[in-house]
C-alpha cells in the first residue's frame, strides 16, 4: 500500500507542477514550486506543499492558488486515469524562508 501512495503522490506532484506552470499566471517575480505531496491512505485528500519565492508574496500566491483550485482539480481529474482522484488543497512550505534569507545574505 505504501508503494501505491508513493506513486500517486509522485504522479500528482508532476501533474500539479505542470498545471501551475501552464494554467496559472502569477505576477512577475513570483516563483511557485511544488515541494511535497501527501495523500491520505483512502485517497480522499491530497495536501500539496508549495514553496513561494519571494516569501513576502506568500499571501498573494496562496490566494491565487485557492482561487484556481477548482479549475486545477477539474483538469487533474481529466488527466489522471484513476477511479478516485483525491481532492487537492495547497499549503505553504515555510522552508522557503531559509532560502530567501540566504539569497538576501548572498546578494549583500
Amino acid at each position: 500500500m505504501r508503494d501505491r501512495i508513493y506513486k500517486i503522490n509522485s504522479l500528482i506532484k508532476k501533474e500539479i507542477s505542470s498545471l501551475i506552470v501552464s494554467e496559472i499566471d502569477f505576477k512577475s517575480g513570483v516563483l511557485v514550486t511544488v515541494s511535497d505531496v501527501s495523500t491520505n491512505q483512502d485517497l480522499s485528500h491530497s495536501h500539496i506543499k508549495v514553496q513561494i519565492l519571494p516569501v513576502t508574496e506568500t499571501d498573494y500566491a496562496m490566494a491565487t492558488l485557492k482561487h484556481e483550485q477548482p479549475v486545477l482539480q477539474k483538469i487533474l481529474h481529466r488527466r489522471l486515469h484513476m477511479k478516485i482522484v483525491p481532492k487537492i488543497s495547497f499549503d505553504p512550505d515555510l522552508r522557503g524562508e531559509d532560502v530567501d534569507t540566504l539569497t538576501d545574505l548572498l546578494s549583500q
